[in-house]
């Protein structure tokens, strides 16, 4: 599991200075971006490398409001990883008090630039050990 601090922004709220909804879904892929470099995977190279990770599902359950200025931690947990496709997890939690705010997961797939499916065992051997050490 990794954590990745994001401290809510005007620009993410409404009147009541309350996050909008579609933004917790944005907090995820900043989460999941850092968790890939984290596991020595920057989103540059793996494209430099020719494997794209296009999103299949998103689910986002909302558990109590976040406001600007806050900060929350978004914990990203891969659930299952098989060379083919990942599934993450998230957890939001509120920085100062612990809180829970949000949960959901999403799932991805590898494709190469012509959006034909890839194992990256096969494809790219390198990049499959450095995110299956990660997993594990």
């Amino acid at each position: 599991m990794t954590e990745y601090v994001h401290k809510v922004q005007y620009y993410e709220t409404d009147k009541m200075s309350i996050v909008h909804h579609s933004n917790y879904i944005r907090w995820f892929e900043e989460a999941r971006i850092d968790w890939l470099e984290k596991a020595g995977c920057h989103m540059k190279t793996i494209e430099d490398a020719g494997v794209l990770i296009p999103v299949l599902s998103v689910t986002c359950n909302y558990h109590s409001m976040v406001r600007f200025g806050d900060n929350v931690i978004v914990k990203t947990k891969v659930e299952s990883f098989n060379g083919a496709k990942v599934v993450f997890s998230y957890e939001i939690v509120d920085e100062a008090t612990g809180e829970k705010k949000n949960t959901g997961s999403s799932t991805h797939c590898f494709i190469d630039g012509d959006g034909k499916l890839i194992s990256l065992k096969k494809y790219n051997v390198e990049m499959y050990e450095k995110l299956k050490g990660f997993v594990d």
